[in-house]
């Protein structure tokens, strides 16, 4: 029995971007297509098959710690990214200063995702979901570059709408256009 249902919700991928180097700039660059390998995105900031352990994990590994890599890429719905940049006082938000590798449309609620959760590309490429992407400040500097003052309400903005982190658990490719299907758990929601 199949762990994994595929579900009716198609989504758009609508914008692909890279951080090339996370010292210089949290800014993405913006593509038309990306190869998506087990270490993620070729030449992403965040790729790699494991990552120093950050502050999102010190109640279970010393800052530092190498440990697996299921941040790798960052992704963010149009609508929420709509949403967050109305509450910053924007017209609009160029996922590029937020550092997205990837924007979607057209998945509802999108950052509460299932963990486990998949989106498959048309050509067999997954992406597993980790978890949500809390705001943090790091966004705040290139948005401010482009919107002084702006940078400064991302963080609040952001709360419960900042997208999901996620990890590639089939290789392939992915395009601007493509659909996305999205696969949830065959589970109940855990219970304390």
């Amino acid at each position: 029995m199949p762990a994994l249902k595929p579900t009716d919700i198609v989504g758009e991928v609508i914008w692909l971007g890279r951080v090339a180097d996370r010292d210089v700039t949290l800014r993405s660059a913006p593509l038309d297509a990306v190869a998506l390998t087990y270490a993620g995105i070729s030449g992403e900031a965040h790729g790699g098959l494991t990552r120093p352990s950050c502050s999102r994990v010190t109640s279970q590994h010393p800052k530092g710690t190498e440990i697996r890599n299921v941040r790798q890429l960052s992704i963010v719905s149009q609508e929420e990214l709509d949403e967050i940049a109305s509450a910053c006082g924007l017209e609009a938000l160029d996922p590029a200063l937020v550092g997205a590798s990837m924007v979607i449309k057209g998945i509802p609620d999108f950052t509460h995702l299932s963990p486990s959760s998949r989106l498959q590309m048309p050509d067999g490429a997954t992406l597993v979901v980790d978890m949500e992407n809390r705001p943090c400040h790091l966004p705040a500097k290139p948005i401010n570059t482009d919107h002084p003052g702006a940078g400064a309400r991302f963080k609040a903005a952001a709360k419960g709408r900042r997208g999901i982190t996620a990890w590639v658990e089939r290789e392939g490719q992915c395009r601007l256009g493509d659909p996305v299907q999205l696969h949830v758990p065959d589970q109940r929601a855990w219970r304390s």
